[in-house]
Formats: C-alpha cells, structure tokens, sequence
C-alpha cells in the first residue's frame, strides 16, 4: 500500500536453493511490479522464468549500487514500484542494497519487506545450538591475520555465532578457529541447505577439520558455520589473582601461547579466560 504518491520498494527473500521455497506473496510481488532489481540478472532468470515472471530486470550488485540506487530512486518518487532480489535468500543479508533501501528511506519511499528464506536462519534452527541468543557475522576476512583477529574478538562470545564461508576457504577458516579457540569447541557446519546435497554436521574443531579434510566433497556448494558460545561458568576468583600472579611472570620470557597454556595447567582457569587476559597484558 502506498503512503503518499511514490512507488513502493519491496524486499523479496528467494529460494537459497531449492525452488518449491519460494513463497505464493513473492511471486505476485515479483509479477506486479514495474521493474526487478537483481544482484545477478543471468542467476535470477531461470527462477523468474520458473514461476512465468516476466517482468522485466536490471541488475543491482555491489559495483553498480550507487549509480544504479540514484536511478531506482529517481523511477520509485515518480510512482513505480520496484522489487529487490539477491541471488538467494533474503537481500542484504551479505548480499548489496543496504545503500539502496538507506536512500530509499531517507526519502520517504515505503519499503516493504517480503520474507522467505535466509541460510543463517535456516542453518540455526536445525543445528541444536542456542537459538535464544545468537549474531551473525557473515563473512570473515579472507585474510588469515584479520579473521583471527577477528576470532579472538570473540573468544568470551556466549552467543551462538553464525558465520558464512566459501567453499574453497572453508579449511583455512576451521584452521584458524582451532588456532584461536582450540580443538574443543563445538561446531555445525551446514552445507547446500535445501539441495539435494545437503549436509548438516556437529563436531568439535578437531573433528570437523579432519572430517572435512577426508571428503572433497565437503569443500563445495554454499557453507554455513555456526559456532556454540562459550558457557559463562566463572572460575573461582581466588583462580583469577593466581592467574594474574603467574601469567605475566611467565610473559616475560616465553611466547604467548606457551605462556597462557603453562598459566591454564598450573592453575586450572578457563583457557579462553586466559588468553584474552593475556593479549591484554600484551597490548598494554
């Protein structure tokens, strides 16, 4: 419904792979409006053409946003109505055109969400991690230094984190998650969600690295990796002044690593706990 006299911009959620998930509400969006904006116009059209939407489409991805946004903005305050879709899942979700509905907002066009699917989502609901509390991260750095960084931002994170990652990095992201956060915690990988392929797995690090490392298989398709908290069970606070007596001793001669996993052994305190302790000691 519109609200004054421009068009209105919809945010249409598409199927992340197989096809029967599209929703009855987006086909008719997709059907009624002037124009769909897609991220990929060559991926979307064998969806369109699936479900006899024959509207016609321009593409809108991360390259063009800006330029392309001006001119959708322009058709929009002269009444049109447009539809925003992205190769799969719900749009902007790691996906362009959060720029696009900014501006589109700031002046006064309704926008309107269509929901449907989205991997993050889907990939929670059945890995049997915490759904009460959860952030999504979306992609990492492909960069090995900023991902840890990254990871070791959240070493104390006692949500489910989610994350996405391609196929042919998906090793060096589990490599650095043992790195940081050890062999010990709990992981689910779900791959190719809603295609024929599917896969959703449970494991420690450990595990799904050499699970993933024994089947080439697993280093295909679109990946979700979700990542169990770390349980706020406090050590005792007299465990923390002994940390805080041995750790920086042993800082002073002996690599981080050494130092917090000797400190871990002689007093028994969360390792995680630990080492971000002693990052600080380091910075400082």
């Amino acid at each position: 419904m519109k609200i004054n006299d421009f068009g209105v911009l919809y945010i249409v959620a598409t199927p992340i792979g197989n096809l029967q998930d599209m929703t009855f509400r987006a086909v008719e969006i997709l059907q009624s409006v002037d124009v769909i904006a897609a991220e990929d116009t060559r991926h979307s059209m064998p969806l369109l053409q699936h479900y006899a939407i024959k509207t016609p489409v321009i593409s809108l991805h991360e390259h063009n946003e800006r330029e392309r946004a001006a001119q959708m903005l322009e058709r929009l305050t002269k009444g049109e109505s447009i539809a925003l879709i992205s190769d799969a899942g719900t749009p902007l979700i790691s996906d362009p055109g959060y720029f696009f509905v900014r501006e589109a907002r700031n002046k006064g066009i309704h926008v309107v969400p269509i929901p449907g699917s989205c991997a993050a989502i889907a990939a929670l609901s059945a890995a049997g991690l915490p759904t009460d509390k959860f952030i999504f991260e979306g992609f990492l750095s492909s960069k090995s230094k900023q991902r840890k960084d990254s990871l070791k931002a959240l070493l104390n994170e006692s949500r489910t984190m989610i994350f996405y990652e391609s196929p042919h990095r998906i090793l060096d992201l589990l490599h650095d998650m043992q790195d940081v956060l050890g062999g010990e915690r709990i992981l689910v990988i779900a791959r190719e969600l809603t295609k024929k392929f599917e896969t959703i797995r449970e494991g420690t690090t450990h595990e799904l690295i050499e699970w993933v490392k024994s089947d080439e298989n697993q280093q295909r398709g679109e990946i979700v990796v979700l990542l169990q908290g770390l349980k706020q069970a406090a050590a005792p606070e007299e465990g923390l002044e002994e940390v805080k007596k041995i750790l920086p001793i042993l800082l002073e001669s002996l690599p981080l690593k050494q130092a917090v996993d000797i400190t871990t052994k002689i007093t028994g305190y969360r390792k995680n706990e630990v080492y971000e302790l002693a990052l600080k000691l380091k910075h400082d």
